[in-house]
């Protein structure tokens, strides 16, 4: 079965590419069937995440059709980026340790941890995650593909967004094949080239019925940004590289994606995360068009005064011609009108700005808001005060740290999966020669005291020592978030301190200085 399968894979591949057709959109490869409802969700996020919005029509005063700009409030982007900061930070430690078992004295992974610490290190990883991090709440997802740079023998990372990668298959576990797509442009002429490197990720099997990755590249070629276009050969832009590329080996596919925590209510049989404003589409749009509606009575709300237009008639000079009048050309208050005589020949006609009616209005809406993203009340404001600091969110109990704990649980398993990807890539090349750790053995510590109170938790575990409910050493690892080998060197030196302070221990000091370690 397994050989028919492959055969029909074969065929599938070869006839398509002597088919020569163009593809209009990434779901018209035969591979590919995403719900088209997926694709416009995230084409629709992105944009929004852009500010990328229509112009807005109106009718003048004249009764023309004009366009204009539309004005709006970025809170896809802004509260991600909230989140975003909260969730995680470039203090994070990602450590690779046994040390949780007793019976070894010796970190088995400590070749691993040393290993991860240069590929991090290498690749900027934590500040490049923690940039990453805002377009993937606002878009719903990102996919981090380590691999072997030919030149240097290094590990680097690829980094997609949600419109860059597509699942093929996917189980309760997760996206077990996917294919990753990049874009690049190359200009011939007066032309720009559209070339799109699409790159699969699937799993076969050998005669023995081992599993074998398999990575497969198609290039694809176009005038039209819009369009995936006509295959072509890779050579065409990337010299050397192979179509297809079998790694024996592994036990997760290379490709780590990561979702905004929550299920795709949107979807429901879809792997794809959601965005974390996805379910407020309505309430941004009532935030962007009151902003809109706000700006614009600001901008026709400029003061106007008419004039009647014999205050702006002259006398002709001694020639006959009348002389020109000339006026302020930055002054555009003052509108000549026929009056009558009767008339009063000024007249105000500004209108005052509705300026706390509308303030109102939108911090009603960002209220709606903060309820749908599961944020605590007064995350986000439109009257002058600042948004809620990560200091001032320091109870558990507190809306914004239980939705930010369910964020970091994701991110944790990611960092976690992209760990054990980069070495069993590494130990396939024969770069990395050490023990592949689990995740049992990969710790994530995202530094999170700044949503604690350092002094309420010390009050707790100090009251729970006292009863005997814990041991010196756990306070320590949970107060001051440090290793167990440190929280033991200074539970020591604690003792020894104590020692040197003891009455007994004081006299005896004492006695030796004055009569000598002998009597």
């Amino acid at each position: 079965m397994n050989v028919i399968q492959r055969i029909k894979n074969l065929f599938k591949r070869g006839g398509y590419a002597l088919s020569g057709k163009d593809l209009k959109s990434i779901n018209d490869h035969p591979k590919i069937n995403i719900d088209p409802k997926e694709l416009a969700r995230i084409e629709r996020n992105l944009k929004q995440y852009q500010g990328d919005y229509p112009q807005v029509e109106y009718i003048n005063s004249h009764g023309h059709l004009q366009t204009r700009d539309y004005m709006s409030l970025n809170m896809r982007k802004l509260s991600a980026d909230v989140l975003s900061g909260l969730v995680f930070n470039e203090q994070c430690e990602v450590t690779i340790s046994d040390a949780k078992d007793e019976e070894k004295k010796e970190n088995s992974f400590k070749s691993a941890h040393e290993f991860i610490e240069h590929v991090f290190e290498h690749n900027k990883f934590k500040k490049n995650l923690a940039d990453y991090l805002e377009p993937t709440f606002a878009l719903g997802g990102l996919t981090v593909r380590p691999y072997v740079n030919n030149e240097t023998r290094e590990i680097e990372f690829s980094w997609a967004l949600a419109n860059a990668f597509f699942p093929l298959r996917s189980n309760s576990n997760g996206i077990s094949e996917g294919v990753m797509k990049s874009v690049t442009t190359k200009t011939e002429g007066n032309r720009t080239i559209y070339y799109t490197l699409l790159e699969f990720h699937e799993w076969e099997k050998d005669k023995e019925g081992n599993s074998i990755y398999v990575i497969t590249n198609e290039l694809y070629k176009s005038e039209s940004p819009s369009e995936v276009g006509k295959r072509v050969s890779l050579d065409e832009l990337y010299k050397g590289m192979e179509e297809v590329t079998h790694i024996k080996g592994l036990s997760r596919p290379l490709p780590n994606y990561l979702k905004p925590s929550g299920f795709n209510n949107i979807n429901p049989h879809s792997p794809l995360g959601l965005g974390i404003a996805d379910n407020s589409i309505s309430t941004l749009k009532k935030i962007n068009d009151t902003y809109d509606q706000f700006w614009w009575e600001i901008k026709m709300g400029q003061r106007t005064v008419f004039v009647s237009d014999q205050m702006l008639n002259t006398l002709p000079d001694e020639s006959g011609k009348p002389p020109v009048q000339v006026f302020d050309p930055d002054v555009n208050v003052y509108k000549s009108m026929r009056m009558g005589s009767d008339e009063e020949f000024v007249k105000d006609v500004t209108n005052d700005i509705r300026t706390e009616q509308y303030i109102a209005a939108i911090n009603q809406s960002l209220r709606t808001l903060e309820m749908e993203m599961k944020l605590s009340v007064g995350t986000f404001s439109f009257d002058g005060r600042s948004m809620k600091t990560a200091t001032e969110v320091v109870s558990e109990n507190d809306l914004t740290y239980r939705t930010r704990n369910d964020h970091v649980y994701e991110v944790e398993q990611f960092i976690k999966g992209l760990v054990v990807s980069v070495l069993e890539l590494a130990k396939t090349f024969k770069l990395f020669h050490g023990e592949i750790p689990t995740f049992e053995h990969i710790g994530v510590d995202f530094d999170d005291g700044v949503f604690q109170d350092r002094a309420a938790l010390l009050r707790f575990y100090g009251q729970a020592k006292t009863f005997g409910f814990i041991p010196t050493v756990e306070v320590i690892q949970r107060v001051f978030k440090v290793p167990k080998e440190t929280a033991e060197q200074w539970v020591d030196e604690i003792e020894r301190e104590q020692l040197r302070i003891d009455p007994t221990e004081i006299n005896e000091r004492t006695a030796r200085r004055m009569f000598g370690d002998e009597e």
